[in-house]
């Protein structure tokens, strides 16, 4: 089981050992040192992304993660998405299947089943993890 995260190295030149062990370790074992002390991993393929996360939680439990002031500045910038009017009907054509959600005040219905959110529905459609408002054109992707 995942172990407390309050103190995982009480001394910084623990927390600089661990962390230049990092620097060569693979994927799978970077996930063990994951689930020594979280648990469950994460479902990342990159390398370096899992290298950098699992640095930095090392270095929050010791050294502390985000101020107060930085958490509520990240929390005001994200901007909520709206939601589409009640009664509208999104429409979207997945692998020659065209496929309709209604909305409704508070949920979701496709195929005769109720939905909390559209995410669910879009992975349900496409058999993969999919961002529901991106699926069904309500986010559009920046241009590049």
């Amino acid at each position: 089981m995942a172990k407390d995260n309050a103190r995982l190295y009480s001394v910084p030149a623990e927390l600089e050992s661990k962390l230049e062990a990092l620097q060569s370790m693979g994927l799978a074992q970077l996930r063990t040192v994951w689930s020594e002390h979280w648990g469950r991993t994460p479902r990342l393929r990159s390398v370096e992304l899992l290298r950098m996360i699992v640095a930095w939680r090392l270095q929050a439990a010791v050294l502390g993660g985000l101020d107060p002031l930085t958490i509520e500045r990240l929390k005001q910038r994200s901007i909520p998405r709206p939601r589409p009017p009640t009664g509208t009907r999104l429409t979207r054509e997945y692998r020659g299947v065209l496929h309709h959600v209604d909305v409704g005040a508070e949920d979701f219905k496709y195929a005769g089943r109720t939905y909390t959110n559209l995410t669910a529905i879009a992975s349900e459609i496409a058999g993969c993890k999919w961002s529901g408002p991106r699926f069904f054109g309500l986010l559009k992707r920046p241009r590049q």
